[in-house]
């Protein structure tokens, strides 16, 4: 946050100014409007002879990791559910052209992966969850948006890449089952990801 601008806005409401009068101010001034919501937010609207700072949510280290941790559990849930379909489609059709590593070890990994990082990932989900019904405010917090907003574009590029080779492959004419099969997982997978945390932040700007 523009800490002049913070300042301009406690001085001004600490003169008496209503906020409708210091917006359209700083509006003149060519400010942008969530620069002014996020500096006219930072103040309550409680009647008191000097402006009232807003409690700002502390993120603690110990939430840093819980965010961390989740992210990550969910980036190696999601490849490992990956993994293990792309295994088990290269068994069923197998491609006698193409080598494709379908051992058993590589299939354990995987499967151990999932059945590891998926459940914590659940947990840590659920932990975070209980803290941000106690606290709100919590939701707001800037290493969470952040990854947030990494997960939607890595996602996303997931999601180009897939039908990109998938259009690539079709105007070569060599679709294939297991193409197909492999490029829909990947989409789906990638898919859910995307559509799952663009639904909560929507759901957090509605709020």
């Amino acid at each position: 946050m523009n800490s002049e601008l913070t300042q301009f806005v406690r001085e001004s409401l600490a003169k008496g100014k209503s906020r409708a009068e210091i917006s359209h101010a700083l509006k003149s001034a060519k400010w942008q409007a969530d620069e002014i919501h996020q500096a006219m937010s930072a103040y309550a609207e409680v009647d008191f002879p000097v402006p009232v700072p807003l409690r700002r949510p502390y993120l603690s280290a110990r939430e840093a990791f819980m965010y961390l941790l989740t992210f990550l559990t969910l980036y190696i849930s999601a490849i490992s559910f990956g993994t293990l379909i792309f295994q088990f489609v290269n068994r069923w059709l197998p491609d006698t052209l193409t080598y494709y590593d379908t051992s058993n070890d590589a299939i354990r990994w995987s499967a151990a992966a999932l059945l590891i990082s998926y459940p914590l990932y659940l947990l840590m989900s659920w932990l975070i969850s209980r803290q941000v019904q106690k606290d709100p405010d919590k939701r707001s917090s800037k290493i969470r948006k952040w990854l947030t907003y990494i997960t939607l574009f890595v996602a996303a590029g997931v999601i180009i890449g897939d039908l990109i080779t998938l259009v690539f492959n079709l105007l070569g004419g060599e679709l294939t089952l297991r193409f197909i099969i492999k490029v829909v997982t990947v989409a789906a997978i990638s898919g859910s990801i995307f559509g799952y945390y663009l639904w909560d932040l929507r759901k957090e700007e509605k709020n």
